[in-house]
């Protein structure tokens, strides 16, 4: 079986673009369900929980077991996984009508598995590819996720547009076109190997190193700040300055992943220092979260929303960088906990943010502060859990100073040593 890296790249590329249809193709449809078969929004919004659990599920038994999984087989299933599950998505509801729902919680449990598989599988295959900067190999890949995102919401808008959803399900089939392709490239290709700790009791003595665990808290506040603000931007701005829905999408969702596309296509193309890179870019998702909180001026608001994607845009791929070459011999063990991280920051960050508002919105105070700005309870919720949003970006800023600064010195170190080496020999 012979290696073709260019083959086995653009396998894994596909296998991202399918983790963005998974992920941001359902809530677009939660409209349509509601109207076509009468499912409250509360259990629409449980799928997204659903999706997420089973996801940090998955990357959690690949923590301490990785050991037990053929991975080059495993690798190979994921594309096909996420087939199985957007056909069940599809079709369920079809055939089933008055089991619609149950047919959706089957389908996003099945393509949620999917899912985590590709997180804690394809960094680690890119990362095993011989490449001269291995970094921006990286980047590079999570980049094409950004820019899967501005397809798959460009392509269904539209086609929701023209049909009005009424044959939705021919859409989520029609996704399952990206999985395929990806389960035909790995076809036939060797998988390179990668390196995983061999008993539970090397995965412990990994979890006892302190970096570690600042590499999972990193990714963990990277992932609430990306995923809050990429959640939350359109209800924001349509409710709080009240931009309307269109514009908020386009302005907003739509320019904040074309935003994360590019900051990681630049570092795919020019970036070094990546611990230079993560903390400048919490210190500006920071500013951006307080201006688009706090400004008066729509525009405003709008243009902070669409840059917090630029600035969070190297927060996931940049920590996930940072803790592969911190524990080399982790291999997919490193990716899988930190994909475990990411996961939980991307759930806990967008449902802090909505307690918040609720809470300020329902409270006495809130709604007679609301009436002295001369806003609604809602608009000033929003307000409020957006600042509580800027509190993941802020904690950031910390936490990515202290891995920018012990990389410095690491590399002091090694200059030092390097300078000693022709007079030791």
């Amino acid at each position: 079986m012979k290696t073709n890296y260019t083959r086995l790249k653009a396998a894994c590329y596909a296998v991202n673009i399918t983790m963005a249809a998974i992920g941001n193709l359902p809530p677009l449809l939660f409209l349509t369900f509601h109207r076509d078969y009468g499912i409250s929004y509360s259990l629409l919004g449980l799928l997204v929980l659903i999706n997420f659990s089973t996801q940090l599920t998955v990357d959690l038994i690949f923590s301490f077991f990785s050991h037990k999984f053929n991975i080059p087989l495993t690798v190979r299933l994921t594309p096909v996984i996420a087939i199985a599950g957007l056909i069940v998505f599809a079709l369920f509801p079809y055939f089933l009508p008055d089991l619609a729902y149950a047919g959706l919680v089957i389908g996003t449990v099945i393509f949620s598995a999917a899912c985590g598989l590709a997180e804690v599988l394809i960094s680690p295959v890119i990362a095993a590819i011989p490449a001269e900067n291995p970094e921006h190999e990286m980047s590079k890949l999570h980049s094409i996720y950004a820019w899967g995102v501005v397809l798959v919401v460009g392509i269904a808008s539209v086609f929701l547009l023209c049909t009005n959803g009424a044959h939705w399900y021919w859409l989520t089939l029609g996704f399952t076109l990206i999985p395929l392709t990806a389960a035909l490239l790995f076809c036939g290709i060797k998988i390179p190997e990668m390196q995983t700790p061999e008993r539970v009791d090397g995965v412990l003595k990994l979890i006892r190193r302190k970096e570690l665990w600042l590499c999972v808290l990193a990714i963990f506040l990277g992932g609430a700040a990306e995923c809050t603000m990429a959640q939350w931007a359109s209800g924001y701005l349509e409710q709080s300055l009240g931009i309307p829905k269109i514009w908020g999408d386009l302005g907003g969702v739509a320019m904040f992943a074309v935003m994360l596309g590019l900051g990681r296509s630049l570092y795919a193309k020019f970036g070094k220092n990546i611990g230079k890179v993560l903390f400048f870019g919490s210190v500006g998702a920071t500013l951006c979260y307080l201006i688009a909180a706090l400004s008066p001026l729509p525009l405003l608001g709008l243009v902070a929303c669409a840059l917090t994607g630029f600035c969070v845009s190297m927060l996931w791929p940049g920590s996930l960088i940072v803790g592969e070459h911190r524990f080399p011999d982790g291999g997919v063990f490193i990716f899988a906990i930190m994909a475990a991280g990411g996961d939980m920051g991307a759930s806990v960050g967008p449902q802090l943010l909505g307690v918040v508002t609720d809470a300020v919105e329902a409270s006495s105070r809130g709604i007679a502060l609301a009436q002295s700005l001369g806003i609604s309870p809602e608009q000033l919720g929003m307000k409020a859990g957006m600042l509580i949003g800027m509190l993941f970006p802020l904690l950031g800023i910390l936490v990515n100073f202290i891995i920018w600064r012990g990389k410095k010195k690491e590399a002091a170190v090694s200059a030092t040593t390097d300078q000693k080496e022709p007079t030791d020999n």
